[in-house]
């Protein structure tokens, strides 16, 4: 492997793919706490060159932490399909670019390439890509599933309803999800955070949300966000719950910290097909998030960027009927500002859908930050011209629980309306039946009036 190269009369050399893959990374305030980013715009640009000239086969064989010490590297590469990767593994990366941004590369050929990349491989191309590339080259590629019903189909944009309350009260989780369901938000999935991480709350609220959907004949999924741990023992009590949530990330030390691995998320699987309410074959929800290892002190020196696409390498394999992309929620120490956020959930969004996942994204921020409201949107609009498949629908875009800013039921109304998307296809039914949005999935005047729930 070729790891230096001369650039403005000055010459750069990489110690390895991980000095590489740090240097090329746009600024973001992980990296440069690591003490791993470039120097100068002109090291960074270095570091581009030298990645586009390395290989698939470059990459996915020398892997930034190595294959014997970490489980998710081994499940990134124990994932790939072998005929395939050996149709990818001599392009270079800058080839790779070029061959997912041409107009001639279709949706299916995107599809099926998939299994041919690891995560340092989808990360080394997102970084050598503008952020007009990364949204164009995600939107080609299309990630339904279906857990009860089915969200991702070209056309459509769902939206998981997230009405948490400071005090796990159910009733006033309940009025929340009312609100939002007559906005149209709650097609991708009914999914409640607890403060209280024990079975009997995690079976309370499941049991809450079901009988509201039962009631009403909602198509849609419920989840309650606690440990996975909890939720199988909640569903084991007999808790309703469609799919099973859990946080992952990109090594196995922050996987340890999470008290997640690869065992755990294949008996989850097995009880969810036995158990839940979701008939699949999607039974699984991940969140993740730039910045998550660096946190916790697990990152291995790995930049955040090539952990996140690690941590898609790892949530493929799983078949997931939900990914949730979060960066921005931890704070100014992985993502500064505005910009940085910006470009992290392009960045993530594409390498989530290159790798095979069903992306959906929560362009979110902390008030200690530098991200603003308008950058919040700012993301949101560039990703829904990208194709995410869902986003959050949050109560005036406050979570009170978890003090964070997202994107309310409004702004999902007008989502849908800018970019002339319904949702999924048995929620956009049942809302017309409810005289809640006409057949062009315009909302009717009686939207937002929750009390038609408690006639």
């Amino acid at each position: 492997m070729k790891l230096k190269t001369t650039l403005n009369g000055s010459s750069f050399a990489f110690r390895d793919i991980k000095d590489v893959l740090a240097k090329a990374n746009e600024p973001k305030s992980a990296d440069r706490f690591q003490g791993i980013a470039a120097a100068t715009a002109t090291e960074r640009v270095a570091a581009k060159i030298v990645l586009s000239e390395l290989t698939v086969g470059d990459l996915t064989e020398n892997p930034t932490v190595p294959y014997e010490k970490d489980e998710v590297t081994r499940v990134n590469i124990d994932g790939l399909n072998k005929p395939m990767y050996e149709r990818f593994k001599n392009m270079t990366i800058g080839e790779l670019r070029e061959w997912i941004l041409d107009h001639g590369t279709s949706t299916e050929e995107l599809c099926r390439a998939s299994r041919a990349f690891t995560g340092e491989v989808v990360a080394a191309v997102a970084k050598i890509m503008s952020a007009m590339d990364l949204v164009y080259g995600a939107s080609k590629i299309v990630r339904p599933t279906k857990c009860i019903t089915q969200i991702g189909l070209p056309g459509t944009l769902s939206y998981r309803c997230q009405t948490n309350s400071t005090t796990d009260d159910v009733p006033s989780i309940l009025l929340g999800v009312m609100e939002g369901l007559t906005y149209g938000s709650g097609d991708a999935c009914l999914g409640i955070n607890p403060v209280t991480d024990d079975a009997e709350t995690t079976k309370r609220i499941a049991d809450g949300l079901w009988n509201l959907v039962r009631k009403n004949d909602i198509p849609t999924q419920i989840t309650v966000l606690s440990h996975i741990t909890t939720q199988m023992q909640a569903v084991r009590n007999g808790a309703p719950l469609s799919m099973f949530f859990q946080s992952i990330a990109g090594t196995q030390a922050a996987n340890d910290n999470f008290g997640v691995n690869r065992a755990l998320l294949e008996e989850a699987y097995a009880l969810a097909r036995e158990s839940c309410t979701g008939l699949g074959p999607n039974l699984l929800y991940f969140e993740t998030g730039q910045g998550s290892e660096v946190s916790i002190g697990a990152d291995e020196g790995v930049d955040e960027m090539t952990l996140e696409a690690r941590t898609y390498g790892f949530g493929r394999f799983f078949n997931p009927f939900m990914v949730n992309n979060v960066s921005g929620f931890i704070g100014p120490e992985t993502l500064y500002d505005g910009k940085e956020m910006i470009r992290a959930n392009l960045e993530d969004h594409f390498m989530g859908k290159l790798i095979g996942l069903p992306m959906g994204m929560a362009p979110c921020y902390t008030n200690h930050t530098s991200i603003t409201q308008d950058d919040q949107e700012m993301a949101t609009a560039l990703l829904a011209m990208a194709g995410a498949n869902y986003y959050m629908g949050v109560p005036v875009g406050d979570d009170v629980m978890l003090s964070y800013q997202d994107t309310s039921f409004h702004d999902d109304a007008t989502l849908r309306e800018l970019t002339h998307r319904l949702p999924a296809p048995e929620f956009h039914k049942w809302m017309m039946k409810m005289d809640l949005m006409d057949e062009n999935g315009r909302l009717t005047p009686r939207a937002g009036d929750a009390s038609i729930f408690l006639k």
